[in-house]
């Protein structure tokens, strides 16, 4: 398998601001000059995971998770590694060379992406073949193009039909059964899990088929919509049915419009709203909330007037309200008993829905109203329950102008003026400089000093010349800068990241990832100053090392001319 060039992921991860990255998925809190949240990867009350934009990774004190932003998108989009650097590639404007790409790709995945668009396929054809599929079709009024787009195709009946278009040998049998299109009855026979179903493929960013979603033409059968389980490939709480082709559809987003289903989203495109996505039998989750707001500003979520339908949107909202950043916005759109966004669409056309679309409620008055509906705010007790029900809601808000107007609308309905306080961002504080009998602690080494701030400020190995002297000095820890300082001659562009990645499943690695989160206080200038003083006095313990094995053999009485010599130089060079 061919290798990424570590000179591309250095460039890449210069050119990535990964408190953007982290930014866009985790609510982040400013905290020094670190930012700080609560850790996405195990559950906590206080917030022990920090992200350093200038050291260019995260570290959890609480579980351990770090990295860089390629292991970051790693873990929480769940990408393989490959995918996460192209993506991460596109964000900047740079491209993975072809031939590492094509050499990179994991081989079972590849297999399963691969019998995952066999099937499509196999849909697509039926579809055509089909005469009772097709009158559905045109019942519904999807025409051609937009059959095409979304690559709408059916699942013929009966039980075998897949399987025996696409193969049963047993290596084929199971990547089907891992794509999640069999299902299997008691006695452990395997069939075709969709049936006489309208399908709809499910694409991931990239464009590849990663699931189905099945709709009954009978309207008699159940249930209506049928998914694809969960599986390598597919986590429903974390994708958008349609978001592929809305990205294809337009050069930028400036909306994304949530409805309810994947003919919601087919009807929209068919009368030219082609921003339109769906969740997937699901309601808006945290992830679902991040990837919209990756993709446009504002967020329209379009539900039914009924219960269910606030309820849903209330759901929405407080996966929302913590990544209500300065510049995004949200809105609610509630429609008539009976109709869906597919009915509106076609009874109003595209003018009456983008009238809708502008009479939906803004986040702030949908929040505040479905708050207050059983309050009476003309008394103190009133009051009090609205601020009470309002201040863990509001405390989650990123801190800027949305939130601090959300607390002015608070304070105007309720005269509770003072801001509820924000989630607790404590990190672990660093141990006492002195030790429980109250002695001073001991005074870091030059070496540990040295690679603290080489972990720090990578570059500072850049100032340094060749020969280096102090690796000759025999110390605990030399080795290690000698390594750290090569690394970064070699690859100039490497983050304290990346350095901490290259070191990944070594026995020093816990020790560089612990002095990497240490603070170093002082200015740019300063710290360089002492990284070159901490250098210049390993090359004169270098040089005392050498001065006392000569004065060794001196001893013993075998120094020769030329060692005697160097003992001389080496004692006037002490002397200056």
């Amino acid at each position: 398998m061919a290798r990424i060039p570590d000179a591309f992921i250095d460039d890449l991860l210069a050119r990535t601001d990964i408190v953007e990255v982290i930014g866009a998925r985790v609510p982040l809190k400013r905290q020094g000059k670190e930012y700080a949240a609560r850790c996405p990867f195990h559950d906590e009350r206080s917030a022990s995971f920090t992200v350093s934009q200038t050291k260019q990774f995260y570290h959890c004190f609480g579980c351990g998770a770090h990295g860089t932003a390629i292991s970051f998108m790693m873990n929480f989009d769940r990408l393989e590694f490959l995918d996460a650097v192209d993506e991460l590639a596109k964000r900047v404007g740079m491209e993975i060379p072809r031939d590492t790409q094509q050499r990179n790709a994991n081989p079972e995945t590849r297999d399963l992406y691969g019998a995952m668009e066999a099937a499509s396929t196999f849909f697509r054809s039926q579809l055509a073949n089909s005469e009772k599929a097709l009158a559905y079709v045109e019942k519904r009024g999807i025409d051609p193009a937009i059959v095409e787009r979304y690559a709408i195709g059916y699942a013929p009946d009966g039980f075998s039909a897949l399987r025996d278009a696409l193969g049963s040998d047993p290596g084929r049998m199971q990547l089907m059964e891992r794509g999640g299109l069999f299902s299997k009855n008691d006695r452990g026979n395997v069939y075709d899990k969709f049936r006489d179903r309208l399908m709809f493929p499910i694409h991931d960013r990239r464009g590849r088929t990663i699931a189905f979603g099945g709709r009954v033409i009978d309207p008699e059968d159940s249930p209506k919509y049928l998914n694809s389980p969960e599986t390598a490939l597919f986590h429903k709480g974390r994708e958008l049915y349609g978001l592929w082709q809305a990205k294809q559809a337009n050069a930028k987003l400036d909306r994304l419009i949530v409805v309810e289903g994947y003919m919601d989203v087919v009807a929209l495109a068919q009368y030219g709203v082609s921003q339109a996505v769906a969740t997937l039998g699901t309601a808006t989750t945290p992830d679902h909330a991040e990837l919209l707001f990756r993709n446009a500003p504002d967020v329209y979520f379009c539900f039914d007037g009924d219960r269910a339908g606030r309820s849903a949107a209330w759901k929405a909202l407080e996966s929302v309200l913590p990544r209500m950043k300065d510049g995004r916005q949200a809105f609610f759109l509630f429609l008539p008993d009976g109709e869906d966004p597919d009915s509106i669409v076609r009874q109003e056309g595209v003018a009456g829905f983008d009238a809708r679309l502008r009479d939906a409620r803004p986040l702030s008055e949908f929040f505040y109203a479905s708050l207050s509906s059983d309050v009476n705010l003309s008394s103190l007790d009133g009051k009090a329950r609205l601020a009470e029900r309002c201040k863990p809601l509001l405390a989650q808000i990123p801190d800027g102008a949305f939130g601090d107007l959300m607390q002015q609308r608070l304070t105007e309905l309720t005269g509770v003026g003072a801001r509820a306080s924000n989630p607790q961002t404590h990190v672990p504080t660093k141990r006492a400089t002195q030790s429980s009998r109250g002695t001073p602690a001991q005074k870091p080494s030059l070496v540990r000093g040295a690679i603290t701030h080489l972990l720090h400020r990578p570059a500072l190995a850049l100032d340094l010349q060749p020969p280096y002297r102090f690796a000759a000095l025999r110390q605990p820890g030399i080795d290690l800068l000698s390594e750290l300082v090569l690394l970064v001659r070699e690859r100039p562009e490497i983050s304290t990241g990346a350095l901490l990645e290259h070191f990944e499943g070594r026995e020093e690695a816990a020790a560089l990832q612990k002095l990497a989160t240490l603070d170093l206080p002082g200015e740019a200038a300063n710290l360089r100053d002492e990284f070159l003083d901490a250098i210049t006095q390993l090359d004169r313990l270098v040089m005392q090392q050498r001065l006392e094995e000569l004065q060794q053999q001196q001893r013993d009485g075998g120094l020769d001319a030329e060692g005697k010599q160097e003992m001389r130089e080496l004692l006037q060079a002490q002397r200056r």
